[in-house]
């Protein structure tokens, strides 16, 4: 579990990003934090691995401060895909992808073929190991990044807005992608977007962020679709224009009940009466 207590961080200029924030991502979900931009959710992500110093407050990964862990150490044991995937443009397929197991000592042609292995995991085929990353398209970088930050085998895998940068169509493929990876792995996963509909595609639980990390309301998508918690969340969703509105649908042989929004689109699962709470569908 990942918990933040009591968190603030100012900049140098004075500038607040996020003030007395605390909230507790659970184990082996993504929990997706999203909002506008200047919210603070990127900085909030940061701070976890240490790429950003929190000015007053508490991290905790399984109980344990992150400001008592060396930071190398710290960032290795993370994983972390950027936007633009982040690869060293020197470095082939296969190299950048072993970069973080080379660096904790595992013997080269073990890691190469754990990197070779991870290529099959992302859907890509072995014979892009030996390109350059100049030679692949965006939405194979990313495969590439996703690759190289599960290498070291994490727990915990951040992702700052990592599909981005890419078309439409690539976007989608890579969420169906990470959906896939996420029951097969359980890794826990922080997921950055300004994208609701990303968010509601991805995540176990979202967080949406007014200005300064302030929580405008945290919860499964089909709990936030079906109980916006105020206007803010209204708007930011897309409720008050009517393109959330949601109904419910039952599936033949399951007594499980399919919630679907006003596009067509499975939102979440709700349990059945014998009992358990809402999940979320990771159907796209």
């Amino acid at each position: 579990m990942i918990e933040f207590r009591s968190v603030t961080k100012q900049f140098p200029d004075g500038t607040v990003a996020v003030e007395n924030f605390s909230f507790a991502m659970p184990a082996h979900k993504a929990t997706v934090l999203v909002g506008s931009s200047g919210c603070g959710k990127t900085t909030i992500l940061r701070m976890i691995n240490r790429m950003v110093e929190p000015t007053s407050g508490q991290i905790l990964i399984d109980g344990v401060d992150v400001a008592t862990r060396n930071k190398v150490e710290l960032r290795r044991s993370i994983g972390y895909v950027l936007q633009a995937a982040g690869l060293l443009p020197h470095r082939r397929v296969i190299d950048n992808i072993a970069t973080v197991p080379l660096l904790k000592g595992v013997p080269k042609a073990q890691a190469r073929e754990a990197a070779l292995d991870l290529l099959d995991k992302v859907g890509l085929d072995r014979s892009l190991a030996r390109r350059y990353p100049a030679q692949l398209s965006g939405g194979q970088q990313q495969r590439v990044g996703v690759a190289r930050a599960l290498a070291s085998d994490p727990n915990i895998l951040l992702m700052d807005e990592p599909f981005g940068a890419v078309d439409p169509i690539v976007r989608a493929d890579l969420q169906i992608e990470l959906n896939r990876l996420q029951r097969e792995l359980g890794k826990t996963i922080v997921f950055v977007t300004h994208d609701i509909d990303e968010a509601f595609t991805l995540a176990d639980q979202v967080v949406i962020f007014r200005r300064g990390g302030v929580i405008a309301q945290a919860g499964t998508p089909a709990e936030i679709l079906a109980n916006p918690a105020d206007q803010f969340v209204e708007t930011f969703i897309g409720a008050d224009k009517g393109r959330r509105t949601l109904h419910l649908q039952s599936r033949p042989g399951d007594r499980a009940i399919l919630v679907v929004d006003g596009d067509g689109r499975p939102a979440g699962v709700l349990a059945d009466q014998a009992g358990s709470q809402a999940r979320n569908d990771s159907a796209s």
